[in-house]
């Protein structure tokens, strides 16, 4: 099903007049805490296995000791951290005031939200196993979960857990929500996300990256260009190579007669990870989910919206339930309205709540 609405900016009006009013909702709190992780333990790059990781606790969570919540994951974009999610100041938001005044709107029910900071020294993980940078996958999907229902008051059930990302959060939310649902998660919502189709690298706006990316592997010196960079990130997580020091990566084109040439063992490696060519792999596990949601801006210029509504008419012949939604936005610049106008309300809707 599709939805060609704008955000709903209601949402945020309510919000704002919630907090302006004068009886101001009951008061979430935002828990700063570490995990170490075992997955992320002697990857190549030197990246602390000790992950910072942000958790929303709602208003009721230290009034009523015996309640359980959901909890939705919530994955951060490339060259940013979790600190993300917690203010956009440019945007008037904050994740405390805003889940707050959902809450007490009637908006949402009560969750907790969970942040994890995947920032590496590349820049982003992309939250995929990798021999090189480290099992990204592994810490969201198994790492993460336990710690936080060990240590959280969550109702720790699959049906009741949630999986949400921007941009490269948004790839993440896709590719490990295909690997894990209905077994780990029972919700999927992808905002923005990139890397979606291998045939966005091999376009011909590409054609120049890949032999100047080629040449920083063969030096072994990070390119400056904050692209190439974003794209060596991306051979890390999709085709690492532990025996070639210092990038540790494999690109899936070589350079000949100055043009981009397929490696076709590469290619076969990144598009194993790209969300569309994966649907038929993961379909039958996407049909478990109790609902998929993807999302993407009409002037995004960090992402296609051609490729994400290809992506979207993939899962409909696949016979995947989802929904797709295009708003009048950018990349980055509508994120707090559809964090609290679309996502939380999507999984107070989706998620399994104790009675």
């Amino acid at each position: 099903m599709r939805s060609h609405r704008p955000a709903a900016l209601a949402l945020m009006v309510t919000c704002a007049g919630l907090l302006g009013g004068q009886s101001l909702p009951k008061r979430g709190r935002i828990v700063e805490d570490t995990l170490h992780a075992a997955s992320l333990e002697r990857n190549l790059y030197g990246d602390t296995p000790d992950r910072l990781v942000f958790v929303y606790l709602p208003a009721s969570y230290t009034t009523n000791a015996n309640r359980r919540y959901p909890v939705v994951y919530l994955l951060h974009g490339v060259d940013v951290d979790a600190r993300q999610w917690l203010h956009m100041t440019t945007q008037q938001f904050d994740m405390r005031s805003a889940m707050d005044s959902l809450v007490a709107g009637g908006l949402v029910r009560e969750m907790i939200i969970v942040m994890p900071d995947a920032h590496t020294r590349l820049g982003g993980s992309f939250y995929a196993n990798s021999v090189a940078a480290g099992n990204w996958d592994d810490f969201i999907a198994r790492d993460l979960v336990h710690f936080i229902d060990a240590k959280y008051r969550t109702v720790a059930r699959t049906e009741s857990r949630g999986l949400a990302g921007h941009s490269m959060g948004g790839y993440g939310a896709l590719t490990i929500g295909m690997r894990h649902a209905g077994t780990i998660f029972g919700a999927v919502y992808s905002m923005s996300p990139c890397c979606t189709h291998m045939t966005a690298a091999a376009g011909t706006a590409m054609q120049a990256a890949w032999p100047a990316l080629a040449s920083a592997e063969s030096t072994g010196v990070m390119p400056a260009s904050p692209l190439l960079q974003h794209l060596v990130a991306l051979s890390a997580a999709l085709s690492p190579d532990a025996s070639r020091p210092p990038l540790f990566i494999d690109l899936p084109f070589v350079t000949v007669d100055g043009h981009a040439s397929v490696v076709d063992s590469v290619f076969r490696r990144w598009t194993a990870n790209t969300p569309y060519d994966m649907i038929p792999r993961y379909g039958d596990n996407l049909r478990r989910l109790r609902g998929l949601a993807i999302e993407v801006g009409k002037g995004d210029d960090g992402v296609s919206p051609a490729e994400i509504a290809e992506l979207d008419s993939a899962l409909s012949v696949a016979g995947i339930g989802h929904t797709f939604t295009t708003f009048d936005g950018g990349h980055v610049d509508h994120l707090g309205v559809r964090l609290t106008g679309a996502v939380f309300p999507f999984f107070s809707r989706t998620l399994v709540f104790p009675n």
